[in-house]
This record gives C-alpha cells, structure tokens and sequence, in this order.
C-alpha cells in the first residue's frame, strides 16, 4: 500500500537521482513541481481518456469549440487530446523531448497556460542537454497520483509540501504564493461560524472569491470545510491573480483538486476587476503587506473620483496597497438581504498599518471610518507572531459582514490570540507556531461568546469607542508694556506711521498691554492722526514684552492672543466630553492653554495592543530585598574567596 508519505519521498528523489549536478539545488523546485502537476492530471483524465478521443476524433467541430464539447459530452474542465502518456513516451527513449512536447501542446488551452508559466519547454530543453529527460520522465510514470491513491486532500498536502520545500530551497518567500493552512482554516472556522445553520441545509450553494489568490489555498480550504459541514452544498471558488508563477501554481492547486483551472482569472486585481458584476458569499484574501501600488495607480484614482466605487472612501499611501484591497472586498460581498442569514462575509489577513495608520482625515483614515461607522467590520482577530512563512511580524485577520447577527449589530469585537498557538515540531521559514484544532476552537469559542468571553481575550468596543477627536491646544500670551527706544523705533517702522504718531506711542508707557487699542485710537483722535487697523497691531506687537504676571493678552479685535508656535494637540475619545476632560486633566496642569473645536478633526483607530496592554506585575518589596540581599551575599562570598 502506497503511503502519503512514500509518496512524498518518491516525488522529491527527482531531485537526488536526477537533478543532482545538473541544475543548482535552488532550482529543484522549478522542476519537480511542474512534473507532479502533469503527472496528476494524467492520473485525472485516464479513465475518461479513451471516450474523450473517441469523441474528439468524431467531431466535426473546430478546435477552438474543443473545450466548450469536452465539458458539455463528459464534464471535464480540461482535456489532453493525444494517444500520448508520460509512459508511452518513457517507451520510446529516442524522440522524448518532441513527445514531451507534443504532449504538453495537447493539453486543453486552460492548462497550455499553466505549462508557458511554468516555462515547461525550456525545463526539457536543459534535461535533455544532460541527458537526464528519459530517466525523469519514466520516474513520474511511475509515481501514482490517482484519485484512489492520493485523494483530494492528500494530493493538497503532497502540493503544498512540494511548494514550501522548493521556495526554501531557492530562497524565495513561500508566504509570496501562499498562506499556511492552519491559519486559513482558523479564518474559515470563524466566518462560518454565523451561517452554521444556513450550511447544513437540504442543498445549500455558496461561493468563495480570492481577490489574491496565490497558489488557491484560500478557496480550497474554504470549500472542503464547507463541505465537511454538507457534503450535499455545493461550493463554486473564483479567484484572481497577477504574478505569473503564482497563477501557475494556482491554477495547478485548482486542477489537482479537480477544478477548473479557469477558476482564477489572470490580472491586477485594483486595476481590472475581473468579476466586477459579481457578488460573493465569502471572501478569503492575504493582499501583500507593505507593497505599493504605483502599477495600478492611474486606474484607482480614476475611480476613486466615481461616487460609489470601490475606491471612492479613501486612498491611502501608494506605498501600501492593503487597504484597497479591505476597499474592493467589501464591494464584493453580497449584499444584506432582510429577515434572513444572508448577506456576504470575508476575512482577510493584514499587517497593523491598516488599524492606525495616516492621522484624522487621511486616506487611512477615511476608510477606518467608512468601515467602522458603516458596521462593516465583525470582528479583529491578533494573531501569534511566527504564524506565517515569509515573516515573523504581528499580523491581524479582519472579519468583515454586510449582515450582522443581531447581538453584534452596531459592535466590533476584538479577539487577542496571541497567545492562543501550538509551537511546531520543526519550523518552516519563519513559521515556528501554529494553530491546531484546538486552538482554533478556542478562537471560535470567543467569537462566539462575543460579550460574555473572557475580557482578558476578547473586547466588544462601539464605533466612538474606536474615535476620537484631535484638539489643538495653545497658549495665551501675557504681555505688559515696554517703551523704550529700541521699540518706539519698531513702532514706527510702518508704512502708515508718520511723525506725530511717535509721541503717541511714548505715552503709552506705564499703560496695561490690554488698555493699547483704546487709548492709541483716543490718542490718535485728540491728535488728529489716523489709527489704521494695521498700524495699531504693529505698534502693540513692537512694545509687548512677555509677563508671566500680567492677564491673558486681548487684541485689538477683543480676542485671545495665542502662541501659535506653542500648538499641541490633545487626543479625546468621542465618549468623552471634551470640556469636561480639558478641566479635569489638562487645566490643573497647564492653566494657560486654551482650545478651539473649530480647528479639531475626528479620526478612528483599532489600538489592539494597546486595548489588550497588560502592565508587567513589579515585584513586592519583600520580593526585591530578597533580589538584593542573594546579590550582596553573592559579593561578600567572592570577596572572600579572594581574600582568602
């Protein structure tokens, strides 16, 4: 009997017997994987085989029509054309390179497209310079990757093993292509979690997009979960990406699971929405942390201008792309259908910056906003650090819905799962923790509990709770008089002075800064001199002096005279009121600022860490002295050694 693991060894002893001095270890991958790929579906297609050639060689139609035919006669999403097999060709170990070739050509065009990605040619091309093609090609032969040998979820793994072993070896960041399992089914237990009931129906149907879709790992865990739950639903993936390995190798994960490879569309998801007229049940995406978006730029803000778009609630840096995609995946779920559970859902995996980046009014903001005051947003989920492959950062998975269950309406709910991980037998890349079932039950569990889960854990917050208000605070200005000839000369250095207005401003000695406007305007009118608007603030500017003994400053047009240069800014929960707060914790320690709500902004953040920031117990005094008389003994007895 055929083990998994056997399995496992027999695909990657390519490497060992065959690769090994021909291509540098880095590039085992670029090898095996595209070998495993088309040995599966040559495994796939071989008991239909025969009936699709019958049925091809009857055919009248054009070869353009093929494909359309095959689906329609035998319900097949693809097709190889040719009496051709990896074992026929094995057989013959004289023309291998032109039968790989003829072979590759007479696959249906969905997956001709898997193999130009792949740069098939070009592999045989170099395993034939080194004379290594026959023994390749007769090796897979011999490997069986059937349906009865390695089932769908088998043949996952032995995909996903092969991906991870060949990124690690050339370097690359796996957490480019995928996203590891354990952490997408932790999402998938969480956003089905609300549709339990509406799953396990007589014949249910949903439907699963991936705006990034890697390698397809999203959609395929998504749609075995919901199948583990009924096995009679029925689940349709959808998917797009733009990175031409990874749509290969997504499109191959599709095909190994007997799906359509058609299922994930080929484009810049920002730039050109593929499925733009279609609405989806669940979305699953883990967009790129911290990657611009410069490509797509002239096409997002172009939309961005149409009220209504996707991108029409903000744009944030291009040098972060993350929150375009929170943008487009909430115009992608189904929209709130009244009395019942519908209504679409999605999670999706982020760095932090999307929860606090960009200050009142930015783009960042802006779309905080959007989402939080339009209840978008179910849940935050903090995952352990070492979670993911490519990185070892905090990463975070918003749960987003456009239907609520009636308990979280109008609430978000922040779930802490640090600390909730299983650390790994071995690690992969930066992956050394992860999430086993039971630990993902234990996230259920408080997302379920919602209000009642432990608030060490989990928080249910408000939309103010989340907001606050920016108050720029200043100081007033105390000023008294000071005439001197230095000043009197600065007084005077206005277009408007003229000479009579110098004695009016030596008489201005002894006077209260706040007294200048009546008695200059007086002065200037027994004298018969004009006191312009301009000329009376110059003057009081040139003679005032500060005094921290003198009352707040009044200007000439009754107002408080503030140091602009002194601004702070003074951040308030939109719980709080704000008068009440400057009072109780700002006046009694800065008496002399003063505040001006029409210069304030409203902005909205997602402080996780600090929400859930739990101070380090300092140990007791008994404790420390403890601490330090085992130092001090600790001295005394090397003291004595040495002076011994």
């Amino acid at each position: 009997m055929t083990t998994t693991g056997s399995l496992h060894q027999a695909v990657w002893q390519t490497a060992d017997t065959y690769l090994r001095g021909v291509v540098p270890r880095q590039a085992y991958g670029d090898y095996i994987l595209p070998f495993t790929v088309l040995r599966r579906l040559e495994c796939l297609l071989k008991p239909n085989k025969p009936e699709v050639l019958k049925t091809l060689k009857k055919t009248k139609f054009p070869e353009s029509m093929w494909p359309g035919l095959i689906r329609a006669e035998h319900d097949l999403a693809f097709y190889n054309s040719s009496e051709l097999s990896l074992e026929v060709i094995a057989g013959s170990d004289d023309q291998v390179k032109q039968g790989m070739l003829s072979y590759l050509g007479s696959f249906s065009p969905n997956v001709r497209v898997i193999w130009g990605a792949f740069k098939f040619p070009e592999l045989l091309n170099k395993l034939e310079e080194n004379n290594v093609l026959w023994g390749v090609v007769k090796h897979f032969a011999g490997i069986d990757l059937s349906d009865e040998t390695l089932g769908e979820n088998a043949m996952g793994d032995l995909f996903e093993n092969l991906m991870y072993r060949s990124f690690s070896e050339n370097g690359q960041v796996a957490g480019e292509f995928y996203t590891p399992r354990d952490a997408i089914r932790m999402m998938v237990d969480v956003l089905l979690n609300s549709d339990d009931d509406g799953l396990r129906g007589k014949a249910p149907a949903r439907t699963v997009y991936d705006p990034t879709a890697g390698t397809g790992g999203m959609l395929l865990i998504a749609k075995r979960a919901m199948e583990e739950l009924n096995p009679r639903i029925e689940v349709s993936v959808y998917g797009q990406e733009m990175m031409a390995e990874s749509l290969a190798l997504g499109k191959s994960d599709l095909i190994v699971a007997g799906i359509s490879p058609d299922a994930i569309r080929e484009g810049d998801t920002l730039s050109v929405d593929r499925y733009e007229d279609e609405l989806f049940d669940y979305v699953l995406a883990n967009p790129p942390y911290g990657t611009d978006w410069k490509r797509s730029k002239d096409s997002v803000v172009n939309e961005a201008r149409i009220e209504g778009s996707r991108f029409s609630h903000g744009l944030p840096p291009v040098s972060d792309g993350q929150m375009l995609f929170l943008c487009h995946i909430v115009h992608k779920l189904k929209e709130r259908e009244p009395g019942t559970t519908k209504g679409g859902r999605a999670g999706v995996v982020t760095n932090g910056s999307p929860l606090f980046t960009g200050g009142p009014g930015s783009g960042p903001d802006q779309i905080r906003n959007w989402l939080i005051n339009n209840n978008l947003i179910d849940a935050i989920i903090a995952l352990p650090t070492e979670m993911f492959y490519n990185t070892g950062i905090a990463t975070y998975v918003w749960i987003l819905d456009k239907n609520k269950e009636p308990k979280r309406d109008g609430k978000i709910q922040l779930i802490d799962a640090t600390r909730i991980w299983t650390p790994m037998r071995k690690s992969m890349g930066n992956k050394r923790r992860e999430f086993t079932e039971q630990d993902r039950k234990s996230i259920v569990n408080l997302y379920d509990a919602f209000e009642d889960a432990d608030p060490e854990y989990s928080k249910v917050v408000t939309p103010d709770e989340l907001g606050f208000v920016d108050v720029p605070m200043y100081r007033v200005m105390r000023y008294s008089v000071n005439i001197t000839d230095d000043t009197v000369s600065s007084a005077m250095e206005h277009k408007q002075a003229l000479t009579g207005h110098e004695a009016i401003v030596r008489s201005c000695e002894g006077l209260a800064w706040n007294d200048l406007p009546t008695h200059l305007r007086k002065a200037a009118k027994t004298a018969g001199l004009k006191m312009g608007v301009g000329l009376l603030g110059h003057i009081m500017d040139a003679v005032a002096v500060e005094d921290t003994n003198a009352p707040e400053a009044i200007d000439h047009k009754g107002n408080r005279v503030i140091d602009k240069a002194s601004r702070i800014t003074e951040r308030i929960h939109l719980t709080k009121d704000v008068d009440e707060h400057m009072k109780r914790e700002v006046l009694p320690f800065a008496p002399d600022l003063v505040w001006d709500m029409a210069e304030s902004k409203v902005g909205y953040e997602i402080p996780m860490t600090r929400l859930f920031y739990k101070p380090e117990e300092m140990p007791s005094l008994e404790e420390l002295d403890a601490e330090i008389e085992a130092v001090l003994d600790s001295i005394r007895s090397r003291f004595n050694e040495v002076k011994e």
